[in-house]
């Protein structure tokens, strides 16, 4: 029996391996053979009247549609809160879950007062120009990108939102509410307007002629948010958990690791087919335009690679922690999903579908050794794996956009400088998410006390922190 466990581990490996090279050879062959083939596309206009009978131009009716597809998008994005609640619940003890759920809530509630008042500001204000713009104070007027900028500020409202409750996870069962709460509104009005002002906000990292590009050559790509949005949740729910410190009873006296399983898969898995969905308006959504047909191309490709990828994440988490642990784990092979997710989240628009198939099996085989590494080497105790999942694969899906692009990237072009860009900006964003993470955490756990006390964390937040219990 023995000999035939190993020899079929043997063959998943194997197998794994096999197929990481011949995803590498194809995108190797790819780029060197990929042929651009232009399509010709005949447009039959056909006239649209509005509501009072009159002609609509076909430019006003191009703006319509991507109006409606931009908040469509913003729907499956906001969609995802849901998702990111059940994985975190799932993960978690049931004694936890109406914490877990409230917590999911408020990141919401806030950002979306906050950002509207706030960080919408910041993040685009100035012309790019700057450290960061000036808060709006709900003043939408400095705005105009050729969109309704009230939608506009749904689409980035609901980013923001998920940039603040990827660190949810990573610190659940033992922080106190009104910490968290403080943290949130940090999130949604400093830190993410901040770094999101850099990039998305025509900032330094992003501009043509600003610092970068006359740095390395080229301009930062993070087209739906890597490291915009995961890596700077990912980086900053790190630093919080290892601040916090670990669950009781997670490490023995003799520091080896004691797993704490969660209390339903079920919904966790629930939770992840959520994500995967809300994806689909996460990253075609990005593209801010359905009308002509260069986008209605764009956004297909953004449909195949995102997909491609998460299923690749899924497969190779699978094979790694059947290999590695002698069993096809659920849980790692959803963390999988979403570590795919994650890393083909900046690439989409540029890499092949083989590209993103190498994004995703790559994110995958390195989201099972980086959640055992945090785990076992650093000591840090990450309930939901939110640190690998969103801040380890979201760098690592920036940097592989370097490698990978069809237009710049060092396999296609032989050029180093986009990859060079990636880096950098990859580096300095991470960097100031684990500072100000640092200082925002510290500094509360110092003055207040982050983690609430040892009766609470055994017998559970929901009764303590919330007076009620998910299940009853």
């Amino acid at each position: 029996m023995k000999t035939y466990i190993k020899s079929l581990h043997g063959r998943l490996l194997l197998f794994a391996l096999i197929s990481v090279v011949v995803i590498g050879i194809g995108t190797k062959l790819y780029a060197q053979d990929s042929v651009v083939v232009e399509t010709v596309v005949t447009e039959t206009v056909i006239p649209v009247e509005d509501s009072t009978g009159s002609v609509l131009p076909v430019d006003d009716l191009g703006i319509s549609l991507n109006t409606v597809w931009m908040l469509l998008a913003a729907m499956l994005v906001f969609f995802m809160q849901p998702g990111f609640a059940l994985v975190e619940a799932g993960f978690t003890r049931t004694k936890n879950t109406a914490n877990i759920l409230m917590k999911n809530c408020i990141d919401f509630m806030v950002g979306s007062v906050l950002f509207f008042f706030i960080g919408f500001g910041v993040m685009f204000g100035s012309e790019g120009a700057g450290f960061a713009g000036l808060p709006n104070f709900g003043d939408l007027s400095f705005f105009d990108n050729g969109l309704p900028t009230e939608g506009f500020l749904i689409f980035q409202t609901v980013f923001c939102a998920t940039a603040a409750t990827i660190v949810s996870g990573a610190m659940a069962e033992r922080t106190k509410f009104h910490m968290y709460l403080i943290y949130t509104v940090l999130i949604s009005v400093f830190i993410y307007p901040v770094s999101g002002h850099w990039t998305w906000g025509g900032g330094f990292l992003s501009a043509e002629g600003g610092w970068l590009d006359r740095l390395t050559g080229a301009t930062f790509h993070d087209f739906a948010g890597s490291t915009i949005v995961h890596s700077v949740g990912g980086w900053v729910a790190l630093v919080g958990a290892a601040i916090l410190g670990p669950r009781i009873g997670k490490y023995s006296k003799d520091g080896k690791v004691k797993a704490i399983p969660g209390h339903n898969l079920t919904i966790a898995a629930l939770g992840v087919f959520i994500l995967w969905f809300g994806w689909f308006g996460f990253n075609p959504g990005s593209q801010l335009a359905a009308a002509g047909a260069g986008d209605r191309v764009a956004i297909s490709h953004v449909f195949l690679t995102t997909n491609l990828a998460a299923a690749a994440g899924g497969l190779f988490a699978l094979f790694t922690a059947w290999c590695k642990y002698r069993k096809p784990s659920l849980s790692l092979t959803l963390n999988g999903i979403l570590a795919g997710l994650v890393g083909i989240t900046a690439g989409c628009d540029a890499v092949s579908p083989i590209g993103a198939l190498f994004i995703g099996a790559f994110c995958g085989i390195l989201m099972v050794y980086s959640v055992e590494f945090i785990d076992r080497v650093l000591k840090i105790d990450d309930p939901v794996g939110a640190s690998s999942v969103h801040g380890v694969c979201g760098f690592a899906g920036t940097l592989l956009t370097g490698l990978l692009a069809i237009d710049g990237g060092l396999f296609y072009s032989g050029c180093w400088s986009l990859f060079f860009a990636q880096l950098t900006g990859a580096v300095i964003i991470g960097a100031w998410a684990i500072g100000i993470g640092f200082v925002i955490f510290k500094g509360l756990d110092v003055v207040f006390g982050l983690r609430v006390t040892r009766r609470i964390e055994e017998e559970g937040l929901d009764i303590y922190e919330h007076g009620e219990t998910a299940y009853n």
